[in-house]
Formats: structure tokens, C-alpha cells, sequence
């Protein structure tokens, strides 16, 4: 059995993927902020998910499993020590000091890369046949940090799992909220393809010792050979979770979607179309019915409307991204426009207030 060392850049989202690479008894380092680090250092960190069928959350504790974690700062790792390498932060992030010069070390150290950010990242978008990715840069906070990328070394894995930090709760703590896969699309080399085989076997065969006995989790990796799998999250983004913002506020993801069910549909229907037209197959995407049923459990804004709310002058603009992207084949729609001058409209306000 292989065994990798992997590098996640993101400790927030990135902890729910480490714990299961290091339940697959695969060793982690997490880069994070320093007050992360540390609590990470000292206690792990943990993850709570539902399991169906099961009246209590299981709870994962990083220090019970097979795998080593470590946690570290920007400036305290070097790329090419890892065998693969995951990108977990928002997208904003990556432009900021200390993250860049990682994320260009990265880049040129020919590691193979997998994002689980909601916005794929520009060399991502650059595999796409017949995209012209220049033209998608304005959706991107700062799109120079991802051009040393060699396209084929980078891939995109969906991030359908939604969780959250409970507030309450110390830093180190994660709660799965919808636990669901990731959908990793295959590199453009077979070596790099074979680490993902791997650890989605490795991860298929965890079992959890629960007081009733050996138990399957939920939330698998599953290696698709499709670039576009990844990108049924685009469709859920659009319906879902840009809809949480609101002109003066947000609402939960489950308002977003169920206020009005014929919009929800028909923005939904449009980015499945997108995806289509791009070269997807309809079989890729995930019907609306099945995802308006998830809807139904999404209790909370989603995490651009939260970020919006707290006053952030950037966000993810994986709204503004599928609307250039959509463009760029000669299609829109106006609920999709309608969001994204909405956004804009909100950021804008954001940073007068902080020049202000």
C-alpha cells in the first residue's frame, strides 16, 4: 500500500479532506494562521459528521487515526517535500502575503495539485477545451498567482461536502453539515492519476469504530476521468448559495432555493446547460430534484453571503466566473446577471465602508 505525504493549504474546509487521508493512514500537514497552528500542534483537531441510519453525529479526532498531522505556516514548508498537494482556502486568499509565495512555490515545484475550492482555479479552467481562460481573469481577486501552473498538473475535486465551524466551538473543530463526496476530475498524467486511485481506495475502505461496531462513513473521494464532474457544484452555487445574498442582508441556503422554486430551477437548468454546452455530459450533473431535496437541510447562509455580511471586500466570484463562462459560449440569463451585479454591488459598499 502507497504512502503519501500531503500538503493542504487550508485548515477550515481542509480538515474534513486530512481526515480522511489520515484515516487512509496517509500523513498531513495543514497550513494555516498561527493561533491555528499552534491548537492544531498541541490537541488535533476534530470533525463531527451525521452517519444515516444513526441517531448521534460520529466524531473524528485527528489524533486517534492512522495518519500524522502537523500544521505550519505559509512560510514553513516546501512544496517539494509532498507528493501531492490540496488547495483549501477561498479563493481571495491566495493573493494575500505569504500565501502567494507558497502558491508560486507550489506552481514551479511540479507537485501534482487538487483543489477543493469552489472556484476552480484559472489553469483548471484552462483545460477546458475551446475556453478562452483569458477572458474569465475578472472573476478571479488576483488571477497573476496561478500562471506558473502547469495546467495538467492541476485538478479540481468538488467540494459537495458542506461544513461549517460551529462559532462556539475552539478553531480546531469542524461540523460536517452535508456529507456528501468529492468528485475529483483525473490530472493529465497517469502518475498523478494513480495517487488519486489510491487514496479513493483508501479512503472507500475506512470503517469507524462506533459503540455499535465497525461502521462505513460517509463523504468518499471518487476519482471521475470527466473535467467537468467537478462542476455540477456550479449549478448548486448559482441556485443555492449566491442566493443566500441579499440586497441588505442573507438568507439560509434552504430559503434561497425553496422561496421560489421555478427560478431555483431555471438558474439551475441554465448552469447544467453551461456545462453541458462546454462538453459535459448530462450524466455528469446532478439532477435539481435531487439537489432542491438537499436544499432542504442547508439551515444556514452560505459562506460568500456570511462573508459578504461581515463586511469582507473579497469574496469567491464563482458567480461572476460561470457568468463570463457562459459568455464566452453566447449564453445568460438574467437571474445569473442579476447576482452578480448584486455582488458587485454589495463588495463595493464593503470597501468604501473600510476606506472610509
Amino acid at each position: 500500500m502507497a504512502h503519501y505525504n500531503i500538503l493542504i493549504l487550508g485548515a477550515s474546509y481542509g480538515s474534513l479532506l486530512a481526515s480522511k487521508l489520515l484515516f487512509g493512514g496517509h500523513d498531513v500537514t495543514l497550513v494555516c494562521l498561527p493561533a491555528e497552528a499552534d491548537l492544531i500542534n498541541k490537541e488535533g483537531f476534530r470533525v463531527r459528521m451525521p452517519v444515516r441510519g444513526r441517531k448521534d453525529q460520529i466524531e473524528i479526532d485527528s489524533r486517534k487515526l492512522p495518519g500524522k498531522v502537523k500544521a505550519a505556516g505559509p512560510a514553513d514548508v516546501n512544496p517539494k517535500d509532498y507528493d501531492l498537494i490540496g488547495l483549501a482556502m477561498q479563493e481571495p486568499q491566495y493573493g494575500s502575503s505569504g500565501v502567494r509565495e507558497l502558491l508560486d512555490a507550489v506552481a514551479k515545484s511540479g507537485v501534482p495539485c487538487m483543489s477543493i475550492m469552489n472556484m476552480p482555479p484559472l489553469p483548471y479552467m484552462q483545460r477546458i477545451p475551446g475556453l478562452d481562460a483569458d477572458a474569465l481573469k475578472p472573476a478571479y481577486t488576483a488571477p497573476e498567482v496561478w500562471s506558473n501552473f502547469d495546467p495538467g498538473k492541476l485538478t479540481l475535486c468538488s467540494p459537495d461536502p458542506q461544513a461549517i465551524r460551529p462559532p462556539e466551538e475552539k478553531v480546531n473543530v469542524l461540523q460536517v453539515t452535508l456529507p456528501t463526496n468529492f468528485k475529483v476530475a483525473r490530472f493529465d498524467d497517469e502518475a498523478s492519476n494513480e495517487i488519486l486511485r489510491n487514496l479513493e481506495r483508501d479512503i472507500l475502505a475506512i470503517r469507524f469504530d462506533a459503540p455499535e461496531g465497525k461502521i462505513e462513513l460517509p463523504v468518499k473521494l471518487r476519482f471521475h476521468d470527466s473535467l467537468f464532474v467537478p462542476l455540477a457544484k456550479w449549478a448548486m452555487l448559482m441556485a443555492g448559495n449566491y442566493r443566500c445574498i441579499t440586497l441588505d442582508g442573507m438568507r439560509t441556503a434552504q430559503e434561497a432555493v425553496h422561496s421560489n422554486l421555478e427560478e431555483s430551477r431555471s438558474i439551475y437548468n441554465f448552469v447544467v446547460d453551461v456545462c453541458v454546452k462546454l462538453g459535459a455530459s448530462r450524466d455528469d450533473m446532478v439532477p435539481f430534484e435531487k439537489y432542491a431535496a438537499a436544499a432542504e437541510s442547508l439551515s444556514r447562509p452560505a459562506s460568500a453571503a456570511r462573508a459578504l455580511n461581515s463586511g469582507a471586500p473579497n469574496i469567491e466570484r464563482a458567480d461572476k466566473l460561470v457568468q463570463l463562462t457562459a459568455r464566452e459560449i453566447g449564453m445568460s440569463h438574467p437571474v445569473l446577471d442579476a447576482i452578480v451585479a448584486l455582488v458587485d454591488k454589495r463588495l463595493e459598499a464593503n470597501r468604501k465602508k473600510a476606506a472610509a
